[in-house]
């Protein structure tokens, strides 16, 4: 299982998605509940595969410098990482 997540973590639910190109997690964070994960998977320039981009997006007040740090460096490991590691297994 790739989706590994820390006492201070829940598991997301998918908010809404379109295919092909795009999907939006909830928040793994009990202290940011209002943070929403979005995916965006565009068709390479190749035509051959997907791209990848993620981004974090939160309400006002924004979290100070190390949250953000924190949160966006879990969200590396686990789509970048865990995710990527899990393929072919």
């Amino acid at each position: 299982m790739w989706l590994l997540l820390l006492d201070d973590e829940v598991p997301p639910k998918v908010l809404r998605s379109r295919r092909p190109d795009t999907v939006v997690w909830s928040s793994l964070w009990k202290k940011r509940p209002d943070a929403v994960i979005r995916f965006d998977l565009p068709r390479d320039k190749g035509g051959y595969g997907t791209d990848l981009r993620w981004t974090l997006e939160v309400d006002e007040p924004l979290p100070d410098d190390g949250l953000v740090g924190h949160m966006c460096k879990r969200l590396n490991e686990l789509i970048n990482a865990n995710l990527r590691c899990s393929f072919g297994q």
